[in-house]
């Protein structure tokens, strides 16, 4: 089994957006990776941006239905719920690294999950967190 990696929202959207060019297949490629390994973890965060990018913000929003088989379909991946400790720990993060409180729950979200791989574009590609690292996987 590879190490875990931890999913951002953005990765996940691309993945399904197909009006993405390029990113939708990088981000394709990487979530089938994903799949094929079974080393994904997400949290409670990602598939409730998820939902809502993918119903309202997509080029194509997707219909309820199959918005719904989507979220169900990750849930087979290890999810991070996010709790009381999971503020608090943002909370830190957010401090300490000068992120934005959303970007501090997913990293601390990652944390949690054990993730060695943070996938996502909104933070510095190859930055380290805590002992995680940032991986944009749709840089050339």
């Amino acid at each position: 089994m590879s190490e875990r990696s931890f999913v951002d929202t953005n990765i996940l959207v691309y993945a399904h957006d197909s009006s993405a060019g390029d990113k939708h297949k990088l981000a394709r490629e990487l979530v089938e990776r994903l799949w094929e390994e079974r080393s994904a973890a997400i949290s409670t965060q990602v598939l409730q941006e998820l939902y809502v990018r993918i119903r309202r913000q997509a080029t194509r929003p997707l219909p309820r239905s199959r918005a719904v088989a989507l979220i169900e379909d990750y849930l087979a991946w290890r999810v991070v719920v996010n709790d009381e400790r999971s503020i608090l720990g943002a909370l830190e993060l957010e401090r300490a690294h000068r992120i934005s409180f959303w970007d501090a729950l997913i990293v601390q979200a990652a944390i949690t999950s054990r993730a060695a791989v943070l996938y996502s574009e909104d933070l510095n590609d190859g930055q380290q967190i805590s002992g995680v690292r940032v991986q944009n996987p749709l840089l050339p």
